[in-house]
């Protein structure tokens, strides 16, 4: 029986139609888990579309000049004195989490790296290829299983776990995104409901087995009713695999602007399942762009200046703290993007001292622990939190700090725009579009290890500052023409691989009249095209 014969018999019992086709996705689509999933599409999908529509429609009144605040009609919720759930023992303790796709050397390399938790991305650090969510799925159970190893050809190493290794947690992708390869009633079904279902079904039970759970980081969630439609998810997940309320746990990243104003909100809705919040800083700064792209008040300096210790980001990091830790809860750190330079001491010293002081920094705030990229960079964060944080965390720790405003979660930083950031912002943005459209998620760029948050910044930077005819520190207005010869300039070099179809759309995206709310929607289509499919 070929692949995808084998796969149209597995779909039929299900009801499910599977367009994808990988050699061993038998492992992973089996009747009983695509039963499963089926399940919670039927019943989840259509509040999926309704909450996308509602996305929108608060999006035409922050183009008509209406603002995020704090919702005044869950007052009651944010006045009142409750806790989320009690912490599971073995995430106590999150002082260092490591993040990176699930891509098998680095499931290895992460889960030994030392650090207390690796989470396995399916989103923003997986370019979602079919082969790469079907290896994706079976890595991590072969990770839990302990039968996983590696053998890279390139270096001639061996790599297998070590006998201690990080808590695993799994990240599906945002609601806003379609698994294409697979489709219901002739249309494709939630990605996020296919990464989670495929994840918890095969792996729940090994798991807990194991004195763990099934520990999920939830993205790009824009307020509360995104995470009540979770919370329902997990209670019928659970009930269907017989498991008590309460196995699943999650954390929420904060990373778009009007989740901010909603994290009691957010923590109350899940508050049988919820972990934690963790400040997403870069997809947060693609956030408020994003959210005030109308504003010609909103234009925000290169991203290099947008940094975390003054303004919006300064507000919601000290919001985030206060929120969790009233709540019982465990406020994440952002992540850490530099990563060591081989061959070059002092610009390696120079990479690390920038991340020692962002985890000073955040460590001093009152986060519980913190992301890195790389795993050279775990000793770095951990030897920062070690000796600032004693404890386990720091959720009893009181604190002094003064709750921050909405003006204060709004307050645009200060800064200028140059032309080495409007050319940093091209650069990036095509290059790493290149790579995603490969299928490679995660890719290193001027030394630092990026996704397509990064893309997202730069990309929606550009446009903003075309749409407000924004000027550089030397006086010289952002126009189409700059921005052509200064893209033609960066890419001079570029050749092969799929840098002409990333430029095309990367320039497509950057002078678009209607705002592309995601560039890896349009860039699926070039992913995988329809025709290399199975139809």
């Amino acid at each position: 029986m070929t692949p995808s014969q084998a796969a149209a018999r597995t779909a039929s019992l299900s009801g499910l139609r599977i367009l994808g086709e990988h050699p061993r996705q038998e492992r992973v689509l089996t009747a009983p888990a695509l039963q499963f999933l089926e399940a919670l599409v039927r019943r989840f999908a259509s509040r999926v579309d309704d909450l996308l529509a509602r996305r929108r429609s608060l999006q035409s009144q922050y183009d008509r000049g209406q603002l995020p605040g704090t919702p005044e009609g869950s007052r009651e919720i944010r006045d009142a004195d409750w806790r989320v759930r009690a912490l599971p023992l073995d995430l106590l303790d999150r002082r260092v989490e490591i993040t990176g796709p699930p891509d098998r050397k680095m499931v290895i390399n992460a889960l030994n790296s030392g650090a207390s938790v690796f989470m396995a991305d399916f989103e923003d650090s997986c370019a979602p290829t079919w082969t790469n969510l079907i290896e994706g799925q079976i890595n991590l159970q072969d990770a839990l299983r302990r039968t996983i190893s590696f053998d890279d050809r390139a270096n001639g190493k061996a790599y297998e776990l070590a006998e201690r290794t990080a808590v695993l947690m799994a990240r599906p992708r945002g609601w806003h995104l379609l698994e294409k390869h697979v489709e219901m009633d002739g249309r494709p079904i939630p990605a996020s409901l296919f990464d989670f279902a495929m994840y918890l079904f095969h792996n729940a039970e090994t798991l807990l087995a194991k004195g763990t759970g099934p520990y999920f980081y939830l993205p790009k969630l824009e307020g509360r009713l995104e995470a009540r439609l979770w919370n329902d998810v997990f209670v019928e997940a659970q009930r269907l695999l017989g498991l008590p309320v309460g196995t699943i746990r999650a954390t929420v990243l904060i990373e778009t602007l009007p989740a901010a104003f909603e994290m009691d909100e957010i923590l109350w809705e899940l508050r049988d399942h919820a972990l934690g919040l963790n400040c997403g800083r870069w997809d947060y700064i693609f956030s408020f762009i994003k959210v005030r792209r109308a504003d010609p008040g909103a234009v925000l300096p290169d991203r290099s200046q947008v940094t975390m210790d003054h303004g919006f980001l300064a507000a919601y990091a000290r919001r985030l703290v206060a929120t969790c830790h009233r709540r019982g809860a465990s406020a994440m750190g952002g992540m850490a993007a530099q990563i060591p330079i081989k061959g070059d001491p002092a610009a390696s010293e120079a990479a690390l001292a920038k991340v020692r002081a962002d985890k000073l920094r955040e460590v001093r705030a009152g986060h519980d622990g913190t992301w890195v990229a790389h795993p050279g960079l775990v000793p770095v964060a951990r030897e920062i939190f070690d000796r600032h944080m004693p404890a386990s965390n720091q959720i009893g720790v009181p604190r002094r700090d003064a709750p921050p405003s909405d003006a204060e979660l709004l307050a645009v930083p200060h800064g200028t725009r140059t032309e080495a950031g409007l050319r940093s912002n091209l650069r990036v943005g095509v290059r790493y579009l290149e790579a995603w459209l490969r299928g490679a998620g995660c890719v290193p760029l001027d030394h630092l290890m990026e996704d397509a948050a990064t893309a997202e910044i730069a990309r929606t930077q550009v446009w903003q500052w075309l749409r407000h005819g924004a000027a550089l520190d030397d006086g010289r207005a952002i126009t189409g023409d700059l921005v052509r010869e200064l893209l033609a300039s960066e890419t001079a070099g570029f050749e092969g691989g799929k840098h002409r179809e990333a430029l095309a759309l990367f320039e497509s995206l950057l002078f678009s009249d209607r705002f592309v709310e995601f560039l890896t929607l349009p860039a699926y289509d070039h992913l995988e095209p329809a025709a290399a499919r199975q139809s």
